[in-house]
């Protein structure tokens, strides 16, 4: 057997001590990452805001939430501000619905995707205090006998429809109780081929549903007004990780945006209170 030389056995071993350094300063900087996770933050310094992919007028205006245009993105911003962050330290990322409220880690402080809060979802993920209520909203088309009404009395004698088992049913059923009955449809998607075809006069859906029907699906799409708000609504939160430490902070901004009125001017400006007036 061939022996190496002394010089030879020192450089090797001087080698395995400056590679055993290395190595000892990855573990380092993986602690810092570690302590990065425990503050609660995906990132340290950064508040990182998930939201959908696309995201959808008039949440988020151009799918482009890092502009702060929409009502979402300004919610976002107006949360961040009061945990003390800056804009620029605001981060954002994509996901799709179903994985941003599906159980295990996430790559997001919060996200906003219009989650209504429900006890099944809290099961696997967490919810702030709500940041928007909805509300029940009749909409139809130009052209249609609803588009000249401005009171319940108005719809009494027209077809009104609502996907079964909905809140949006039960409110007309209720609200408006029309001559007819209420016109009885599987999904949103049936009524609102049935309002474009004219089977139906209006329909009736929650108010982000509305936004989105009339200013994305429906030729000439109208917002008649919203249904007393004692039909109810669904809250929608900001979903967070389960258990999440940022939780309770997270919550406590959401409730001083809402008590100092800030999310009901958001909800104005970019929500268009004026464009969907209370029915009488």
């Amino acid at each position: 057997m061939t022996r190496r030389p002394l010089a030879a056995i020192l450089i090797a071993a001087s080698a395995t001590l400056v590679l055993a350094a290395c190595s000892s300063g990855g573990s380092s900087d993986t602690g810092s990452s570690d302590d990065a996770s425990a503050s609660g933050y995906v990132t340290e310094g950064k508040f990182t805001v998930g939201t959908g992919e696309p995201a959808y007028f008039p949440w988020v205006i151009d799918d482009a939430p890092e502009s702060g245009e929409g009502f979402e993105p300004a919610v976002a911003y107006a949360v961040a501000a009061q945990l003390g962050f800056d804009a620029d330290d605001v981060v954002w990322v994509r996901t799709t619905f179903d994985q941003a409220i599906a159980p295990g880690p996430k790559d997001f402080d919060v996200n906003l995707q219009q989650f209504s809060i429900t006890p099944e979802r809290a099961e696997n993920v967490d919810f702030s205090s709500p940041y928007y209520e909805t509300t029940q909203v009749v909409i139809t088309v130009e052209g249609s006998p609803a588009a000249s009404a401005t009171s319940i009395a108005d719809l009494k004698d027209l077809l009104i429809g609502a996907q079964v088992g909905t809140t949006s049913f039960d409110a007309i059923e209720s609200e408006i109780a029309p001559t007819a009955g209420a016109q009885v449809f599987n999904t949103n998607d049936d009524a609102k081929l049935a309002l474009q075809s004219g089977t139906v006069d209006a329909i009736v859906v929650d108010l982000p549903t509305a936004f989105y029907l009339t200013g994305a699906e429906l030729d000439g799409g109208k917002i008649i007004g919203q249904l007393p708000a004692t039909t109810g609504g669904d809250e929608f939160g900001l979903v967070l990780a389960k258990d999440s430490p940022l939780t309770a902070d997270v919550t406590a901004a959401v409730d001083a945006l809402r008590e100092d009125g800030t999310l009901d001017e958001l909800a104005t400006t970019w929500l268009g209170g004026d464009a969907a007036p209370l029915l009488d």
